[in-house]
């Protein structure tokens, strides 16, 4: 098939469910914002499941939403959809000068901190301002960490990092024994912090490993509840005991394939 008129087809549809769909019609950035954050969420399940029939369908209604924004702000004239790719092609050659210009890079770190570095000369007042203030604590820790190192803020090696969530499990530790809530949760997200500073240093996504142990979980308890039924049993009525040996007998079960 012939998809290079696809985008100009879907500008249409947008433009005809615009003016004759009674729903279509009703909706603003605002409406549309929980339902764009949902997409978001669907897209990144099929990235972690590498489901990649499900990706490309993800990738469509996002693509329908950004469409759906530009349609707004083209009937409130703030922006087109041609001038959000016009703006996005301007910074990607403004900020790949080893492409575009006679600036020589030699790995990806240089182009990481020259992107920074052009961010600065753009008007950016911080190397954080980039990151939004509603984006998920963890996913956050992770980019204002990455973010940071492209300035040089960064521990040497993954000794330091180890014997820093060392140092600060302690003091979470001693926040406990003194029984003091607000220091409590202070020293945890210290802990969390340093953890995702660690996974970084080790070569691990923290989200995505934190998202494996949840499927994880689910996975082995929904075994545990077929097992407690199949013995006639509701996990209502057993045991911690029965249940953590049904657990091991799951985790027996998945070590043994």
């Amino acid at each position: 098939m012939d998809y290079s008129k696809s985008l100009e087809r879907l500008r249409k549809i947008m433009d005809e469910l615009r003016t004759e769909c009674p729903w279509d019609k009703k909706q603003t950035i605002h409406t549309l914002q929980p339902q764009t954050l949902e997409e978001v969420y669907e897209l990144s399940e099929t990235i972690t499941n590498e489901d990649w029939k499900g990706l490309k369908e993800e990738l469509g209604d996002l693509l329908l939403h950004i469409v759906f924004y530009s349609k707004i702000g083209s009937e409130q004239n703030k922006f087109t959809l041609d001038d959000v790719i016009e703006g996005v092609c301007n910074k990607l050659i403004n900020r790949h000068p080893h492409i575009y210009g006679n600036v020589k890079v030699e790995n990806d770190t240089d182009v990481k901190q020259n992107w920074e570095k052009i961010k600065q000369q753009e008007g950016k007042k911080s190397v954080l301002s980039g990151v939004p203030h509603a984006m998920p604590a963890l996913i956050k820790a992770l980019r204002l960490q990455e973010k940071t190192k492209q300035v040089g803020f960064e521990w040497e090696n993954t000794g330091q990092v180890k014997a820093k969530v060392s140092e600060e499990m302690e003091e979470l530790y001693e926040a406990v024994e003194q029984s003091d809530q607000n220091k409590i949760e202070g020293e945890f997200g210290d802990v969390l912090f340093a953890l995702i500073n660690y996974a970084r240093f080790i070569n691990v996504d923290p989200e995505r490993a934190l998202e494996r142990t949840n499927k994880k979980f689910i996975r082995r308890f929904n075994m545990v509840e077929d097992m407690a039924s199949g013995q006639g049993k509701s996990l209502h009525d057993m045991t911690l005991w029965e249940m953590d040996e049904l657990w091991n007998k799951v985790k027996e079960t998945e070590a043994g394939k």
